[in-house]
């Protein structure tokens, strides 16, 4: 598959971009699903794979994969705002777990970007297994940009 140079590409299509992503890299590994987005928001999903279960036991999804999801998820957030794609690097990202995720659910991870400044982007999200009002985790990020 070629890789299309996103920096160029006119407007940022979050379904695309993660059809892309699904087959390639981190994101492709894990399984990471797009599902909804908005103005300034990106929702994505992560299904349930035995591939993914921290303790065997519980059947519970380790919290890898749900950094990786949130961390996907709020950057994409960035570039729904800008309507465009700009290379950037995660400068911080803070996951408060609130919970464990039920065995066998799926994870969506919602990311909100609130505001973008001349070198760095700032979001918040949160990761929840069906109720975003009982969360699994809330994250605060920022992201820097690394080209203009």
């Amino acid at each position: 598959m070629n890789r299309p140079d996103l920096s160029k590409m006119k407007g940022f299509d979050p379904e695309l971009f993660t059809a892309y992503a699904s087959q390639v890299g981190h994101g492709g590994a894990l399984g990471i699903l797009y599902h909804d987005h908005g103005p300034d928001w990106v929702e994505l999903a992560l299904d349930h794979d035995e591939k993914l279960i921290g303790v065997a036991e519980t059947g519970v999804i380790a919290s890898g994969p749900i950094i990786s999801l949130m961390d996907m998820a709020t950057s994409m957030a960035i570039w729904v705002k800008l309507d465009r794609f700009r290379h950037q690097a995660t400068l911080d990202l803070r996951v408060d777990y609130m919970r464990a995720a039920k065995p066998g659910s799926r994870i969506y991870g919602r990311g909100e970007c609130y505001a973008i400044r001349r070198s760095v982007g700032f979001v918040r999200g949160v990761a929840h297994d069906g109720d975003p009002a009982d969360p699994v985790a809330h994250v605060a990020a920022t992201f820097m940009f690394t080209k203009p």
